[in-house]
């Protein structure tokens, strides 16, 4: 914040005559122009359309609330005197204001005044585009929510007692809100636990994400354990996980971008979503393609942007886009959609390129034939990975999973029948017939026996049969394009010396 007070004191010192501040933050705002007012022996002055001019220090009121007479107040003011004007864009659109501020504009640059707008949306007129310097006020950074931390905890009187790893995470989880959020949030937290939980800043945010309508905030559960096989790519996203933190950015090393996961349906794609969000202790947001798309032309391109924006305000998050060519697969071609597909895809494309926040994407594709070339190249994403049908060991895997998860015992278990009857059978599929066979157990009134479960995956026709073609498509594509979920061989056919991660958190 010291170098955005230090970046606005440079542009009035420089006689930028108006300056507009794009944030949330009014009192932060506020308080970082007072004091460049104040340094410079001047007099500070806010004005809004409900109070008019008022001193924040002395009290005095003038209670001009037209827009155009506040603009001629500012003319006839003497003096060093700097103006901040609250929600003043509306006012823009009348020809008349518009008029005026050119006016203005002309007339500060030969005095010492200053006028700055603060709004939490940009909307600023095409003929006043080059009379206004616009400023992005960024939200608290580490260091500021570290001393709101401090702060918080000394005003209430709470020994924290905590580690500065434990520290760091809750800061890290932190970053995204406003610095009253923060400062409600801790204390919130401390007053209704004794301490500062995650789980209530990821509340917080959960509630910025549901107003926006496009995004859903999808709670997470489960650990990279729970799921049946895709090892290789559990220890990736597993190595990842510090990817976000302060110590990673001091070793200058980029924050992971995304993955995209590719590969039949009900192979554990996105339940691989749900462990990295639990694991990662991040919100985990779910970009719905079809709230993106919408009867209204330019609609759909707005929808999207304030859906990105949306996902960088709570940042660093996880963006999950479950079967991204649905809302992807008429961009190659141009579809039926007037061009609406292609320049949503462009606009989420130069998004991917150019973002700066920590937002990672972790989008997931049944088909990739549909989606475009452009999204495949390499630097979209961090990885493309193929997640397979399981094999036999990742299968029994799979089932141990489930029956320790309903508290289920088979009896009588054969494993080579089970390896037999279940083959090219996905983790969903395994999941169905289980339950299924203990359907029926539990209609006769017995426990859950193996002759259950061998007529439940008997009767079962798996998707690797009604789409054999397409599926074998797919697995030449993702051997010879992707990397494997589940290991890596070297082009001689010997397995690498991968670095196992602990894969329980």
């Amino acid at each position: 914040m010291l170098e955005t007070q230090k970046d606005i004191e440079i542009l009035i010192r420089a006689r930028y005559p108006m300056i507009f501040c794009v944030s949330f933050e009014e009192a932060r705002v506020e308080t970082m122009v007072s004091n460049i007012a104040h340094s410079r022996g001047g007099q500070f002055l806010v004005w809004t359309k409900t109070r008019g001019f008022y001193d924040p220090y002395s009290k005095k009121i003038e209670g001009i609330t037209n827009p155009e007479k506040a603009l001629q107040f500012i003319v006839e003011q003497k003096g060093k005197v700097c103006f901040l004007l609250k929600d003043f864009h509306p006012y823009m659109k009348d020809p008349t204001i518009i008029r005026k501020l050119r006016d203005l504009a002309c007339d500060l640059k030969l005095c010492q005044k200053n006028v700055v707008f603060i709004s939490p949306t940009l909307t600023v007129p095409h003929e006043l585009s080059k009379e206004l310097a616009v400023v992005e006020i960024p939200l608290p950074n580490r260091d500021e929510i570290s001393q709101i931390f401090d702060k918080i905890s000394v005003e209430l009187g709470v020994s924290l007692g905590i580690s500065a790893d434990e520290k760091s995470n809750i800061i890290e989880s932190a970053l995204g809100l406003t610095q009253e959020e923060v400062e409600n949030i801790f204390a919130k937290s401390l007053v209704k636990f004794g301490e500062i939980k995650i789980d209530e800043i990821l509340q917080e945010k959960r509630q910025i994400v549901q107003k926006s309508g496009i995004l859903d905030f999808i709670p997470t559960e489960g650990k990279f354990g729970q799921i049946g096989g895709l090892a290789y790519l559990k220890n990736w996203l597993a190595t990842r996980k510090g990817g976000f933190s302060q110590a990673a950015k001091e070793l200058n090393l980029p924050t992971p971008k995304g993955i995209l996961i590719v590969g039949p349906p009900g192979c554990g794609k996105s339940l691989t979503a749900l462990c990295t969000g639990a694991a990662w202790k991040m919100p985990l947001l779910r970009l719905d393609m079809g709230k993106v798309f919408s009867g209204l032309v330019g609609s759909s391109e707005q929808n999207l942007r304030q859906a990105l924006l949306t996902a960088e305000s709570v940042s660093p998050c996880i963006l999950w886009i479950d079967e991204i060519e649905k809302g992807l697969s008429g961009a190659s071609s141009g579809g039926g959609d007037g061009g609406t597909t292609v320049r949503v895809f462009g606009t989420f494309l130069t998004w991917m390129q150019e973002k700066k926040k920590p937002v990672f994407v972790l989008a997931t594709a049944n088909d990739v034939r549909s989606l475009p070339p452009e999204l495949l190249r390499k630097g979209r994403f961090d990885e493309l990975f193929y997640a397979d049908l399981p094999e036999e060991k990742d299968r029994l895997d799979i089932l141990n999973i489930h029956l320790s998860k309903r508290k289920w015992q088979i009896e009588d278990f054969n494993q080579e029948q089970f390896g037999q009857f279940s083959k090219e059978f996905s983790g969903a599929e395994i999941e169905q017939a289980l339950i299924d066979a203990r359907y029926n157990a539990y209609f006769e009134e017995r426990e859950l026996r193996m002759n259950d479960l061998s007529e439940a995956l008997l009767k079962t026709t798996p998707i690797a049969i009604t789409m054999k073609e397409k599926i074998e498509e797919t697995r030449r594509w993702g051997k010879e394009r992707a990397v494997d979920a589940n290991c890596i061989e070297s082009k001689k056919g010997e397995q690498p010396n991968v670095r196992q991660v602990e894969l329980g958190g």
